[in-house]
């Protein structure tokens, strides 16, 4: 049991109460809430005195804390964390909602990458927030791989899917190389290749480069290791994320170190190559998480909150990401289920189109 759940099943009604009703009036409003305002609202009546004790007990536990002088309180990262966790209300999709996405989702357009920028788009607008949508990578099976050499420091690894496509990548080689150790190294690995997607053939590449160390030239080798390194490099044309909605983070009379938490947030994304981390995010558990604040260790900025689903393809294997981001005061029980829904829709039209 973690911590806060610990912690919640501890609570009597009373406290458990008071702490709802302070976050949930918190994430309405944006202010801190006193007890005056809980004596209007709570279900059992009592004093602003005795909620006034109870908020104090909740802000020694380290759940609820006083941002001003004034005897309003709002919920620190671990009281959001454990009202996320074991008090959140999930609504479902307003219809309203569900007909926007829908009608993203069902444009013409046949370019997929287009598409999912689109639904960035639109899933931006309705939750007011930013929204970010991870790319599927290119997963059909490998016909061919080549290494080309573009001089002393630079070399470019093709290669062909069975399917048509091609992507180029360059790369700098290990000194030394010569024509027959790329010939190597590309042999080498399409012996393996055959029928496996990119993913399928690192995991193989990894498990044989141990088994035959000694049968591969070590020219050959540390080629083959270096451009394993290329296909891992995510933020290639097989994967990209999309971010639509920066100004939302900046609407409602932002001050000047908002400014400053959004201008690290979006550095953080420009400066994150290894945009695979995000995905794994997501593929921890299936369905909706939320990462709040500096839980989310894809971003150094600790006043954000993350809401991110992966979406699958026909097989059931996760290919890409979809996403909210915005202050922590975001309406989870509002935006969870719009981030569910459009993460299940886009992998049915993934799956449909046969991407993926």
């Amino acid at each position: 049991m973690s911590d806060g759940a610990r912690i919640l099943s501890e609570m009597n009604d009373r406290s458990r109460e008071v702490f709802r009703r302070v976050v949930e009036g918190y994430l309405a409003s944006g202010d801190p809430v006193g007890s005056r305002t809980l004596t209007r609202s709570l279900t059992e009546k009592i004093s602003a005195a005795t909620i006034r004790n109870v908020m104090q007990d909740l802000e020694y536990l380290g759940l609820l804390d006083s941002p001003h002088i004034s005897a309003g309180r709002i919920p620190t990262q671990l009281g959001l964390r454990m009202f996320v966790d074991g008090l959140l209300e999930v609504g479902t999709v307003a219809a309203e909602d569900r007909e926007k996405i829908e009608a993203t989702m069902g444009s013409n357009e046949s370019d997929v990458p287009t598409l999912l920028d689109r639904i960035g788009a639109t899933l931006s607008g309705i939750t007011h927030g930013a929204s970010l949508v991870l790319t599927p990578k290119h997963e059909a099976p490998i016909k061919h791989i080549e290494f080309v050499s573009l001089g002393p420091d630079r070399a470019l690894v093709v290669l062909v899917f069975a399917d048509g496509h091609v992507e180029n990548r360059v790369f700098t080689p290990p000194p030394g190389q010569t024509p027959s150790s790329m010939r190597e190294a590309a042999n080498f690995l399409n012996a393996l290749a055959e029928g496996k997607t990119l993913t399928d053939l690192r995991k193989t590449v990894v498990h044989d480069m141990a088994r035959r160390r000694q049968e591969i030239d070590s020219l050959a080798r540390a080629l083959v290791e270096s451009g394993l390194a290329v296909w891992e490099n995510a933020g290639e044309q097989s994967e990209r994320l999309i971010v639509r909605g920066r100004a939302n983070l900046l609407e409602g009379g932002a001050e000047a170190q908002d400014f400053d938490r959004i201008r690290s947030l979006f550095d953080d994304l420009e400066r994150t190559r290894d945009i695979a981390e995000f995905l794994e995010l997501a593929e921890t558990g299936e369905g909706v998480r939320i990462f709040i604040g500096s839980e989310n260790k894809l971003f150094s900025l600790s006043g954000s909150s993350l809401v991110v689903s992966p979406y699958m393809n026909a097989d059931r294997k996760i290919i890409g990401a979809v996403g909210v981001i915005g202050p922590t005061r975001l309406n989870y029980g509002r935006i969870v289920p719009i981030v569910d829904y459009t993460a299940q829709l886009v992998g049915r039209m993934i799956s449909e189109r046969g991407k993926g």
